[in-house]
């Protein structure tokens, strides 16, 4: 789920240079521009990642909503960079903005985000999505998971069931992986390993969670940079157990790898909707936002792809096998835990540089 090629660093060297490379842009402008648009008489225009994550969207959010609502979507898959400099040269050429909510919060921090006013959005309230996924700028959309997976042929038939077991190295011999500096180090996994409750990671205990690193660090050969890798090293027997994004290690079971995974201790983590400061057309994107949050519609989402309703009504929607593979289902919300967006833009650029130093040493 996390979108290739892209990070914070990016996103911020991108937002400080915004208003010197708007003009460099090589995205053409949206049909239309210049004019002034009265509601709906242009489409509307939905930033999201593409792929099969939009192939999704289009099947579960777009097309219904049209069909319903009349109003026609158009898609655009640009990088962070670009929606900043498009948003800050007061000419975003999209509505909506479907990103990690990591970034919605940087992009509150920049300034380049409009306040969501929730009283158009009734699908949001007393839904019982997270109060952490209805933030200011940005309202959660879809929950995925950093799991651990391992080889089902590596222990002999034991099956590692906790970042405890990850950390074992007597019980459990053999090379192991961790997510680099593609996303946030996962400093969470070494404190659970080191017995730290699951509800009181936060604040993270920075210095607790390098110590534990530092017990495992010599059966690491490998800090993974993108989605597919733990999959690799995995298939190649390069390590015997990994983090892994939960959608990645499912589609690998179902195309016969020999792996499983555990989701005691998942890191769960969510993409949300906001709207650009300067959007042409808030009234459709409040309409999209509210009909994507609508239970049935969240529901035939995950039926597409391996992403968690925010809305605990939906899984009145799923089967009891579909649900079983989702990062949002009761039991798995009990077992893992939300990543703690605030913390993470408040302190991660000063982890992330002690996690390099750490990592190269």
């Amino acid at each position: 789920m996390r979108e290739p090629g892209i990070d914070r660093r990016v996103f911020l060297k991108g937002a400080a240079a915004a208003g010197v490379a708007a003009t460099s842009l090589a995205c053409g402008p949206r049909s239309g521009q210049g004019t002034t648009r009265t509601e709906h008489s242009g489409p509307l225009v939905v930033r999201d990642i593409g792929g099969s994550y939009g192939a999704a969207n289009r099947k579960a959010v777009y097309d219904p909503f049209t069909r319903e609502t009349g109003i026609r979507i158009e898609v655009v898959n640009i990088l962070h960079e670009q929606m900043i400099a498009q948003i800050k040269e007061g000419l975003p050429r999209f509505d909506v903005m479907d990103i990690n909510m990591t970034h919605l919060a940087l992009f509150k921090r920049e300034g380049i985000s409009e306040e969501l006013d929730y009283g158009r959005l009734k699908n949001a309230s007393n839904a019982g999505i997270a109060t952490s996924l209805l933030s200011s700028h940005g309202v959660g959309k879809n929950y995925w998971a950093s799991v651990l997976a391992y080889r089902t042929d590596a222990f002999g038939g034991k099956r590692p069931d906790s970042w405890a077991d990850f950390w074992n190295l007597g019980r459990f011999p053999g090379g192991r992986a961790l997510q680099g500096s593609l996303d946030w180090p996962e400093l969470e996994f070494a404190l659970l390993a080191d017995g730290a409750p699951l509800d009181k990671l936060y604040p993270l205990d920075v210095d607790r969670a390098f110590a534990a690193l530092d017990d495992i660090k010599g059966s690491v050969p490998a800090f993974w940079e993108g989605g597919a890798i733990p999959g690799e090293l995995l298939g190649r027997k390069e390590v015997v157990a990994s983090s892994v994004w939960n959608g990645r290690v499912q589609s690998l079971i179902k195309d016969g790898s020999p792996l499983a995974y555990a989701w005691n201790g998942a890191r769960r983590q969510s993409n949300g909707y906001g709207i650009p400061k300067g959007a042409a057309n808030p009234e459709a994107a409040y309409r999209l936002i509210d009909f994507a949050l609508r239970p049935d519609v969240q529901a035939h989402f995950a039926q597409i792809h391996p992403a968690g309703p925010v809305v605990p009504a939906a899984y009145a929607y799923l089967s009891e096998t579909a649900a079983a593979d989702l990062a949002s289902t009761p039991g798995h919300l009990r077992s893992g835990f939300d990543l703690d967006v605030e913390w993470w833009v408040e302190n991660g650029d000063a982890v992330t540089r002690r996690w390099q130093a750490w990592a190269r040493s």
